[in-house]
């Protein structure tokens, strides 16, 4: 089952490498969509792919990197859009 969630992360996950980490993470289970900075200093990202995987990548994101400090994580559900785009960093 396909599923598509927008996150919002909190914490420390600015200048600690957690977009780039995301796009691993979320590469390594071949999911589409994308992750950006927020001027807040939270991190968003919506994935979209194999609902089990997709859950994967939630867990990675709540550990996230080393020098990362992760202080909460909300997640949303939203549509699943026709996409067969790798995941990206949007600038």
């Amino acid at each position: 089952m396909e599923k598509r969630v927008n996150v919002r992360v909190r914490g420390l996950v600015q200048g600690v490498g957690f977009r780039m980490f995301v796009v691993r993470e979320a590469n390594a289970r071949n999911l589409s969509g994308w992750t950006r900075n927020l001027p807040d200093g939270s991190v968003e990202l919506e994935a979209q792919g194999t609902s089990g995987l997709v859950d994967e990548l939630i867990r990675q994101v709540n550990i996230g990197p080393s020098k990362s400090r992760v202080t909460s994580v909300s997640v949303r559900e939203t549509t699943i859009e026709k996409t067969n785009e790798n995941f990206r960093i949007l600038y």
